[in-house]
């Protein structure tokens, strides 16, 4: 097997530099080839000459094109990518031991019945990890492990490129990424949801491991979930029959003192932060779904 690790990147060279020693550390079957692409997004933080003058050395191929989003430089990835499997990774998700042999063995073992992706597992470090943090890793804002019901057979909305793998060839017939989506946020599942319709199978390993190298507070993910609200806009009018799951119904109903509502919520899991066990998950859920609904009315009506 020959496989291509693929990593787009924007100005996280100390995260980048990280991710690619985790890489490094890694064990492989034998027999099996590896190529490392990293595509530099536009980055202003040094990365493309840092690249420019080590990728050789380690034989990374390195790629750099003007800012236009994770979606094109994922794509720019697998058309440079020869391997059969491409793995992707996040610019910040570290690989733990063990992971490239879980995903390799996952597709050796199951990946002859029909094509399959692989969704590994990714949490943030363990001596950084709050109430929040460990809430939106695993109930589904970040991501959603913890209500994944049957990992063999996985709904197309938990298909993270901070860590999966799938045939290259599999990109290629479903045409990659969208690349007008703006931001990293639902590019990846709407792919997945065109990918799986057309017959892609997606399982979730968990000893396929990364570390998140973030530390997530509730008032600055809630930009990232405005984010998040403005792409889903995109992903529905692409697929206004997902219209019900995306919560188009819900963002455009009016929201009594929501702001009140969402600052409230805001000063309660602030204080959660610090004793263990006050904000209950509704509080939680509650206030991503305000911040998540805003930035999607935003964008159903900039459409």
């Amino acid at each position: 097997m020959r496989a291509s690790i693929i990593i787009p990147t924007f100005n996280r060279l100390r995260e980048l530099k990280r991710v690619l020693d985790g890489i490094g550390s890694q064990n492989r079957p034998p027999g099996t080839d590896l190529e490392i692409i990293i595509v530099d997004d536009g980055s202003d933080d040094g990365t493309r000459s840092w690249l420019q003058t080590t990728a050789g050395e380690h034989g990374w191929i390195a790629l750099s094109q003007p800012n236009s989003g994770p979606a094109a430089a994922r794509n720019r990835g697998v058309e440079a990518a020869s391997g059969d499997l491409a793995l992707f990774l996040g610019d910040d998700t570290i690989p733990q031991p063990g992971w490239l042999m879980a995903h390799l063995e996952e597709h050796r073992l199951f990946g002859g019945a029909g094509p399959l992706a692989v969704l590994g597992h990714t949490s943030f470090p363990a001596d950084a990890e709050s109430p929040f943090m460990r809430f939106i890793n695993e109930y589904g804002a970040q991501f959603g492990y913890s209500i994944i019901e049957d990992p063999r057979s996985v709904p197309f909305n938990f298909f993270y490129t901070s860590n999966v793998s799938l045939p290259r060839d599999e990109l290629i017939r479903h045409g990659g990424f969208r690349e007008d989506f703006p931001a990293a946020a639902w590019e990846d599942i709407e792919f997945s949801y065109r990918a799986q319709r057309g017959g892609l199978a997606l399982c979730y390993q968990p000893r396929a491991r990364t570390v998140h190298e973030h530390c997530v507070r509730p008032r600055t993910f809630c930009r990232r979930q405005r984010t998040s609200g403005l792409s889903a806009a995109i992903f529905q009018s692409l697929h206004p029959e997902l219209t019900s799951l995306l919560g188009v119904e819900q963002a455009q109903r009016a929201v009594p003192m929501k702001r009140l509502q969402r600052f409230g919520l805001l000063c309660l899991l602030e204080v959660g932060e610090r004793l263990e066990g006050l904000a209950p998950a509704a509080a939680y859920q509650r206030y991503l779904d305000l911040c998540y609904r805003d930035g999607l009315a935003a964008g159903l009506h900039s459409l």
